[in-house]
């Protein structure tokens, strides 16, 4: 569940902070850092990629994350793999 809300973040740090172009790399990637102690997830700065796309008429953020989750099950544990990502145009 935390993945899905965690996708949803990621669109509005995209959007929002696509839209401020004052805001650098390092700003957004921090947005996002607070959004992810917000839902406690396992993911570290260098997990997070920000690029920005710009061409004449068109400026865009992509955002996204790369993360593992371990769930343990009474006898069985396993990793699930998750790259939520989003972009702004």
């Amino acid at each position: 569940m935390a993945n899905y809300s965690f996708q949803d973040d990621l669109r509005q740090v995209a959007m929002m902070d696509g839209a401020a172009y004052q805001k650098t790399d390092d700003d957004i990637r921090n947005d996002v850092m607070r959004r992810v102690k917000e839902r406690d997830l396992p993911i570290e700065p260098k997990q997070v990629t920000v690029q920005r796309i710009t061409t004449p008429g068109l400026a865009a953020v992509y955002v996204a994350a790369d993360y593992s989750v371990t769930v343990n099950l009474p006898g069985y544990s396993f990793d699930m793999h998750f790259s939520p990502t989003s972009g702004n145009k």
